[in-house]
């Protein structure tokens, strides 16, 4: 069935109008080839009553034996691609697997968030397969648990590539001998995180190379799966070492270039399938967004950034007090902070009984994920948002991939991702499986050429009217006609200098401001390649960006302030051990007596 928009008065509604976004094929999963009582689980307990056209296309394929490389937007419901006929080929053994067959099916993926959603996913699948186990390792967890987990025997098991190489080499009872499918969830970003080296090893220990895996001699062909929502080099040179004479999905042949073997192009036997309704195939470089997304960006001064996105969050959150968003941060310091900031700033008032009775400034619960959290804090928050109906995360780029959290209407990138395909994935948690969605890309007027880079991909954004927010909120003073610049707008000073005295009067919050401060600079001076001649760190008024973390002092002042502590602690220091050198002199002095 096909899915069309409501009309609206909005631009990128009307345009959606014109045609209808397919979202999904029109057959249903029995027809795929599926068992019936896991098409029974996909309507029942994921919410599937069709599958999507990238499920259509790729489940026949898994069911037939091939080697697959899936790239396809976010929000197409790229998991049950893969689990759904593993778990149809392990129920159709003819004799029931056993825990102490060990483990089949090995799903890698890049995060512990991603991990335990595909381990939710799958354990939900599994409702009528009791004797399919499913199962996880992931760093964080405790390492001796997971070994007993894996000496009982895991047929499915999700995990992330280091602590898998880890057991591989050091939990002797874990089997792996019957393992018959592997498969690399976001593959792309497994990569960025830097554990190519781990995976090729990974595959060595496996077996899975496929100059390895081409001997007909095993009771079973072994299977690789490979799922991407971009493509790089590192991407393909993974495909070209795991996979055997795959076919892509989503992609077209010129998107990849195998060193020794040809790619081929999609199965006679899904053709039918494919004209049901097919999936627009991009130029090379476009990135694939859902056409139901909202994309927007704001150009906004350094030193306005925080007021206007505590003013825009204020708007979304008066508007519609039950939704969620996402704000994506560059640094896990930025995240800490803004997160301590929201959670306690009421807002314009300056007397404190008014302080203690008035509602926050943003009123929501806020919640934060960063991979500097403890292993527990960043379960109990993902768990948290995701069973949450109205909810705001303050994030890194840990939350960007691969992660599925319902009704996500906006999200905001504060701060703009280090490559550009990180875009992609961002504004990917929302606008998923047909749902409309919106995004915001805040800019500085001195990287505005950063549009430009998203154009190149087809990625189009139109401005958001912040002067219209601005103008929306009451003034203390009488309203002027019209305002210069954003700088001199009466409520963006009007909050500016609320923020300044409240992080000047709170000494813990200030710390973290500062902090913030120092590793948002670094990060900015990080961005690579081309989006490096964009973001130059000489370009910036760190005095402004100062003001963005709501500080007074120029940076030069934070700077000595925390240099005046490191001196200070080197100076105790010092003292200590000239005092223990007196000590001991005198205690040579005396023995030599």
């Amino acid at each position: 069935f096909k899915l069309k928009l409501s009309r609206g008065g909005s631009r990128w509604l009307a345009m959606a109008e014109k045609k209808e976004i397919e979202i999904f094929a029109s057959c249903d999963f029995a027809s795929l080839g599926l068992h019936p009582a896991l098409c029974d689980q996909l309507r029942d307990r994921m919410g599937f009553e069709a599958p999507t056209l990238v499920q259509a296309q790729a489940i026949p394929l898994i069911l037939s034996g091939r080697h697959v490389l899936v790239n396809a937007a976010t929000g197409t419901g790229k998991t049950v691609t893969y689990l759904a006929p593993v778990i149809h080929q392990l129920q159709n053994y003819p004799h029931r697997i056993q825990r102490s067959h060990g483990t089949f099916a090995l799903v890698i993926v890049p995060t512990h968030e991603l991990c335990m959603q595909v381990y939710e996913n799958l354990h939900k699948l599994l409702h009528r397969f009791h004797w399919i186990v499913p199962g996880y390792i992931m760093g964080g967890e405790n390492r001796s648990k997971e070994k007993a987990r894996l000496r009982k025997g895991i047929s499915i098991l999700i995990a992330t590539p280091g602590r898998l190489l880890d057991h591989l080499k050091h939990t002797s009872s874990f089997v792996y001998n019957n393992l018959r499918w592997i498969i690399f969830d976001e593959a792309d970003r497994i990569l960025e995180l830097g554990f190519g080296k781990e995976i090729e090893e990974i595959l060595d220990i496996l077996g899975s190379r496929t100059q390895m895996s081409e001997s007909k001699d095993a009771e079973f062909v072994r299977q690789n799966l490979l799922l991407s929502a971009t493509l790089n080099e590192k991407v393909n040179h993974l495909a070209n070492i795991s996979l055997d004479n795959p076919v892509m999905i989503g992609l077209d042949d010129t998107k990849i270039q195998p060193s020794n073997k040809q790619l081929t192009l999609l199965d006679k036997s899904i053709e039918t399938l494919e004209n049901s309704g097919k999936v627009s195939m991009p130029s090379n470089a476009e990135y694939k967004l859902p056409a139901q997304l909202n994309q927007r960006y704001v150009k906004v001064p350094c030193g306005s950034r925080l007021v206007v996105l505590l003013s825009v969050l204020k708007n979304l959150f008066t508007r519609e007090a039950s939704q969620k968003i996402v704000v994506f941060f560059s640094t896990c310091d930025a995240v800490d902070f803004h997160h301590a900031l929201i959670s306690q700033f009421h807002g314009l008032s300056k007397l404190q009984s008014d302080i203690e009775t008035r509602e926050l400034f943003v009123k929501c619960n806020i919640l934060r994920l960063h991979g500097n959290m403890k292993h527990e804090d960043r379960v109990k928050t993902f768990n948290a948002f995701k069973t949450e109906k109205s909810a705001l995360l303050l994030s890194t780029d840990v939350s960007a991939r691969g992660l599925d959290f319902p009704k996500v209407r906006c999200i905001i990138q504060y701060d703009s991702p280090g490559e550009a395909t990180e875009y992609v994935h961002r504004v990917g948690r929302t606008a998923r499986l047909g749902e409309k969605g919106e995004s915001l890309l805040f800019l500085q007027p001195i990287e505005a050429d950063y549009l430009e880079e998203l154009k190149k991909h087809g990625v189009m954004l139109t401005e958001y009217p912040l002067m219209k927010l601005l103008d929306g909120f009451p003034l203390k003073q009488q309203r002027m006609k019209k305002f210069v610049s954003i700088e001199m707008h009466p409520w963006v000073l009007d909050l500016q200098k609320s923020l300044e005295s409240f992080i000047s009067s709170e000494g813990k919050i200030k710390k973290v401001a500062q902090k913030a401060f120092c590793s948002w600079v670094r990060a900015y001076s990080a961005h690579r390649g081309e989006l490096k001649s964009i973001f130059m760190v000489k370009k910036l008024h760190l005095g402004h960006v100062a003001k963005s973390f709501a500080l007074k002092e120029q940076p030069s002042l934070v700077g000595r302030s925390v240099q005046k502590k490191h001196t200070e602690k080197r100076k105790r220091t010092h003292k200590v051990k000239e005092g223990l050198k007196k000590k001991r002199k005198m205690v040579n002095y005396e023995e030599g007596d």
